[in-house]
């Protein structure tokens, strides 16, 4: 009888130190959809692996912008994170390929290309450290200002903010001959009070949540840039999981992550009707215009790629899916 006491006793002490806590940390407030489903997913996490894996969760930016994030990851006090594609710039440049700045005209370009590429780029964010379970979709960015802007010459003079670890946005807004105003998000909203900036980049949801459209009186109806989210664990950490364990995680995350990405498809949707209720008016350039706008890109993501900041090959990829979704 004994020795099966400490046999279970010895069986009770592995399993128990073999348990992992993920710590997460997301801008998105408590009480969001996203956090709610992430909360979800991960009491099923828990209860299916009974307890093997657990999560503590640090909403509303209370762990720091992505670059902060990310530093704790790196020093190991968090395990992984909600960031942004161009947050994940530093770690793996390509992440930023769909963020190219006027590439695509549609949504439906955009189902397609991911359908071709988004196993590609979460390849090579597990070859620098970093598992990913899906890209969810922020959504596609538009310009929006307190004056119209139809057309390249409506863009001199204007004081735009770029993210400040977004490189291809910076880039971009040189070639329309403006100078970058680079602030971390959190900063933005003070800039458009104050007129530090006049001119943002945003999808519809954005602008609502981050009070953004109190401030703008103007959306440029052209598609600017399409930005995503992952929900990131560093690599080393996930791997300490045993097999049935990670293959739990993945089922589980990839299926709430796929749910949370239709989501947010259709809150901007319903987004977009609450800005124009809201006075914001919505102009439609000329296509000569989104011709001339198009036109200075190519030389930008030639530049992109003599930097460094974006792999040849992935683009000519890019750019070939493209090419056959618009029959060309």
């Amino acid at each position: 009888m004994r020795y099966f006491f400490y046999l279970y006793l010895l069986l009770f002490i592995s399993s128990y130190a073999q348990a992992v806590t993920f710590k997460i940390a997301s801008l998105s407030p408590d009480g969001s959809y996203w956090m709610e489903s992430v909360r979800i997913a991960t009491k099923e996490i828990e209860t299916r692996t009974d307890g093997r894996v657990k999560f503590k969760l640090y909403p509303g930016g209370v762990m720091g912008d992505d670059k902060s994030v990310l530093k704790k990851m790196r020093f190991k006090q968090l395990n992984g994170a909600a960031l942004t594609n161009s947050g994940l710039s530093s770690i793996y440049p390509d992440i930023q390929l769909y963020n190219l700045i006027l590439k695509f005209h549609s949504l439906a370009e955009i189902d397609y290309i991911r359908s071709k590429m988004d196993v590609k780029l979460t390849q090579g964010l597990a070859e620098k450290g970093i598992i990913s379970f899906g890209f969810v979709e922020i959504g596609m960015t538009y310009l929006m200002s307190t004056k119209p802007i139809r057309n390249l010459s409506d863009m001199k003079n204007q004081k735009a903010w770029a993210p400040d670890n977004n490189k291809i946005a910076i880039a971009a807004q040189r070639a329309f001959s403006v100078a970058p105003i680079p602030l971390p998000i959190r900063d933005v909203l003070m800039a458009l009070q104050t007129g530090m900036v006049n001119v943002v980049a945003s999808s519809p949801m954005g602008a609502l949540a981050l009070q953004w459209h109190t401030k703008i009186k103007y959306l440029t109806k052209l598609p600017l840039s399409y930005v995503f989210g992952i929900l990131a664990l560093n690599k080393q950490d996930f791997n300490k999981l045993s097999t049935d364990d990670q293959l739990i995680v993945k089922e589980v995350l990839t299926k709430i992550l796929a749910e949370i990405n239709q989501h947010s498809r259709e809150d901007n949707q319903k987004a977009s009707v609450a800005l124009k209720k809201q006075g914001i008016k919505f102009i439609e350039p000329t296509p000569e215009a989104a011709t001339e706008l198009r036109a200075l890109m190519k030389n930008t993501e030639t530049e992109l790629i003599n930097s460094g900041e974006l792999s040849a090959d992935l683009l000519k990829e890019l750019n070939q899916h493209l090419a056959d979704f618009r029959g060309l």
